[in-house]
C-alpha cells in the first residue's frame, strides 16, 4: 500500500494516539514510574561522558509530590480580576443602574447620557458590555432591532 499524503483530517500515523493530561497527571504518573524500578536518565558529567543513571527514589518521589501539590495550590487559588476587568463590572453596575424599565437606549444615547463611561469610551466598547449584560450573559439585558437600529432596554 502507498504511503497517505498529508491531506487535512488523515493522520499518517494510525497507531498514534495522543491523551492530554495535566501537569499533576504527568508527575503522578512519573511517581508511579519510578516507584516500580523502571526510571532512569541520561546524564552528563562535567569532562562530558554520558552515561544512563538509575535516579535516587526518594529524592526524586518527594520533588514529585511537591509538584504536585503546587499544581494543586495553583488551580485552588481565587482568581483575582484584573482591572480592566474591574472597571468593566463597575462600568456594567452603572449601566445598569441608569437604566429605566420600559425606556429604550441606543448606544450613543447611553454614551450621551450614562455618567458610567470615560470619556474616552467608543460605541464598540459599549456594546461589548451590553452583550455580556444581553441574552449571551446574565440575560439582564434585552437587545431589539428596528430598521437596522439596535435598542437596549431592561429584561
Amino acid at each position: 500500500m502507498p504511503p497517505l499524503k498529508k491531506q487535512k483530517g488523515i493522520d499518517t500515523m494510525a497507531n498514534r494516539v495522543t491523551f492530554p493530561f495535566t501537569q499533576k497527571q504527568a508527575y503522578a504518573a512519573l511517581i508511579s514510574l519510578i516507584e516500580n524500578g523502571e526510571a532512569k536518565y541520561e546524564a552528563v558529567a562535567k569532562n562530558g561522558d554520558k552515561s544512563i543513571v538509575k535516579p535516587n527514589l526518594d529524592t526524586l518521589v518527594d520533588f514529585l509530590a511537591h509538584k504536585i501539590e503546587q499544581a494543586d495550590k495553583k488551580s485552588d487559588a481565587p482568581r483575582k480580576l484584573t482591572p480592566q476587568q474591574e472597571a468593566n463590572v463597575k462600568t456594567m453596575e452603572g449601566i445598569l443602574a441608569n437604566m429605566e424599565v420600559g425606556k429604550r437606549y441606543t448606544i450613543g444615547d447611553m454614551l450621551m447620557t450614562f455618567d458610567c463611561f470615560e470619556p474616552t469610551t467608543s460605541p464598540q466598547r459599549v456594546s461589548a458590555l451590553l452583550s455580556k449584560l444581553g441574552a449571551k450573559g446574565t440575560g439582564e439585558i434585552v437587545r431589539t432591532e428596528e430598521k437596522g437600529k439596535a435598542y437596549f432596554s431592561l429584561a
